[in-house]
């Protein structure tokens, strides 16, 4: 079932992504000369007004074909010849709609959560040694740590992890107001559980707090700012060697890590809301990675049409758009390259387990 219900969010995120472009491109009067959901030969196929409809038959991606998107028409309407802010709004719309089918899952999922711990200290125990008159204290409200603002509780532990050391920074809210706690120690103490189970603790103790309906909306936004902050980290991680290629995932993985997670899950409601998470934070992902400035990607097409714009608008001259084409050519081969590797990756670790 978590397969089934991979492909079909892949294929759903999919098709929202390419009706933002579709819906943008209508509106913005930009003619639209197929829509189409999946790649390779048709099974359906109708033809209404200027646009063709199209269901595809290999469950992969799929488009939305506007007129002259690759320059070179001279159709009135097509998408080169649109003004330049027309265009930003049609190439953004794709991940503008993923990031809000992303935080609409994320808004669904907590719904049914009745409390949550957040980041307020109740308590200390008695082997805690990070807090005192310098340190923290009973009522604190913990804001950021390293510089890192804490949407969630768990956020704390993630980001602690990132910055090894006993010493971190902090900003808390205490009686209204901001205290800022510099290379405060934080020191983790083994405790033994009920059942000789041994765990290392800070020994400070969180509050819980019941929600109505506004928190559990707003709890649900701040899981999908945290998606954003997510990626952002992940991507410093790649660019400074903390996470490499290994570390990456693609479909498969993406795939095999749903499944895990829905085995694992106590029942079936809660293996339904894990993989929505899933869902809402790939969603999110999908945006925020799309609106990269890499060729090939929404994010690159929109970083050349500023740069084109700033630089027809000062030289009154046209760029051949077959420049750009040429840009984005070369980063479609590349990412396929690399999507292929994560690919072959993902398979091979699959098979070895």
């Amino acid at each position: 079932m978590s397969v089934l219900f991979a492909i079909l969010l892949f294929s759903f995120l999919i098709l929202i992504h390419e009706l933002g472009h579709f819906v943008a491109a209508k509106l913005s009067g930009v003619q639209v000369n197929e829509f189409s959901m999946f790649m390779g030969p048709a099974l359906w196929k109708k033809q209404k007004g200027e646009t063709l409809y199209s269901l595809r038959l290999i469950p992969i991606g799929g488009y939305c074909a506007m007129e002259g998107e690759d320059g070179g028409s001279d159709n009135p309407r097509s998408f080169d010849k649109a003004a330049w802010w027309k265009r930003l709004i049609i190439l953004v719309a794709g991940a503008a709609m993923n990031f809000l089918v992303g935080v609409l899952l994320m808004m669904l999922i907590s719904l049914p959560v009745q409390r949550i711990v957040v980041p307020v200290i109740s308590s200390f125990e008695e082997y805690a040694t990070l807090n005192g008159e310098n340190g923290l204290q009973v009522g604190d409200e913990i804001l950021k740590v390293d510089g890192e603002r804490l949407y969630t509780q768990s956020d704390l532990s993630l980001i602690l992890s990132l910055n090894p050391g006993d010493t971190h920074d902090l900003v808390v809210k205490r009686d209204g107001q901001k205290v800022a706690l510099s290379n405060l120690r934080m020191e983790k103490h083994p405790v033994t559980d009920e059942n000789g189970n041994t765990q290392m603790r800070f020994g400070m103790n969180f509050t819980i707090t019941d929600l109505d309906l506004g928190g559990k909306l707003r709890y649900g936004w701040m899981q999908s700012v945290d998606s954003v902050r997510l990626v952002r980290l992940s991507l410093k991680m790649l660019f400074t060697g903390q996470a490499g290629l290994s570390d990456m995932s693609g479909p498969v993985g993406i795939v095999q890590q749903m499944s895990i997670v829905a085995e694992e899950s106590p029942n079936r409601f809660a293996a339904l809301l894990n993989l929505l998470y899933f869902g809402g934070f790939i969603a999110i992902n999908l945006a925020v990675m799309n609106l990269l400035p890499i060729p090939a990607l929404d994010g690159g097409r929109v970083f050349c049409l500023l740069v084109t714009a700033a630089v027809e608008g000062i030289t009154h001259k046209k760029i051949n758009p077959k420049y750009e084409g040429y840009i984005h050519g070369t980063g479609m081969l590349l990412l396929l390259g690399l999507m292929a590797v994560i690919m072959f990756k993902d398979i091979f670790v699959l098979f070895k387990r």
